[in-house]
């Protein structure tokens, strides 16, 4: 799983073969199929760890957070780490779209994809509900926009190969915050 995911990440799923996983990981590809059945069911265990490992980095970060504006940073904060782990090339942006752009429309994986997205959007929002209890639909308009802010600087961060533009959201969602 781990030289899939390096691979994946790094070059694409449609680029990656199962000939190069398994020289990757160093072994044969019985072993391979012995715990996939096909390259389809890989792609979605890789999807699926993905959003583990931001849901892990997430919740730790929540943890930390005292405050409602605190955990909507957190949410942000928790972008910025998975965007530090480190893989063979530089930062290409977020693996869960990187992956989703390759699947075809109604593959199970896009659907992984969206919940993590979904996911995120609701724990500001949430947070948000917290800020503003007379005000749910200003706080789900304000989640919105800021899971749009968000992803898009996840999107253009991965464009530029490095985490500015998750840094400069994170640094726009504190200010929107502190008018509230």
């Amino acid at each position: 799983m781990k030289a899939a995911s390096e691979l994946f990440y790094n070059n694409g799923i449609a680029a990656t073969g199962i000939d190069t996983i398994t020289a990757r990981a160093g072994v044969a590809k019985m072993s391979l199929y012995n715990n996939f059945a096909s390259k389809a069911e890989l792609v979605q265990a890789y999807v699926r760890s993905r959003h583990d490992e931001w849901h892990r980095l997430c919740l730790e970060r929540i943890g930390g957070a005292s405050t409602p504006q605190e955990r909507i940073l957190a949410v942000f904060d928790s972008y910025l780490d998975h965007a530090a782990f480190e893989y063979q090339r530089d930062f290409r942006g977020c693996g869960l779209y990187n992956a989703a752009a390759e699947l075809p429309v109604g593959d199970p994986g896009r659907a992984e994809v969206a919940a993590q997205k979904d996911e995120a959007e609701r724990l500001i929002r949430e947070a948000l509900e917290e800020l503003l209890p007379q005000e749910s639909a200003r706080a789900a308009d304000m989640a919105q926009h800021l899971s749009f802010l968000l992803e898009g600087a996840m999107t253009r961060a991965g464009l530029e190969g490095h985490d500015a533009r998750l840094r400069a959201a994170r640094r726009i969602a504190a200010s929107l915050l502190d008018q509230l």
